[in-house]
């Protein structure tokens, strides 16, 4: 059984002609058993960056901020 060998590349790194085929910026390139696979690979979002990520573990956005958001934004529907 052979060892499976990834790593993760910029797609800028590759040919043209393989770079139009990849959705992504970055890719997951695998190999096993002398076979090279390319994977197109998405990074999860970073839990900073939104807000309403918040309401999950570990986020900044509290229920009451949030409550105070929706109340607002009734107020100003109301008006």
């Amino acid at each position: 059984m052979s060892a499976v060998a990834e790593t993760i590349l910029n797609t800028n790194t590759l040919p043209q002609p393989i770079l139009r085929l990849i959705p992504t910026e970055k890719i997951k390139v695998r190999e096993h058993n002398g076979i090279i696979h390319l994977i197109p690979f998405k990074e999860k979002p970073i839990q900073s960056s939104c807000p309403l990520l918040g309401l999950y573990s570990n986020g900044k956005l509290t229920v009451e901020k949030h409550l105070a958001w929706s109340r607002e934004d009734k107020e100003l529907e109301n008006s």
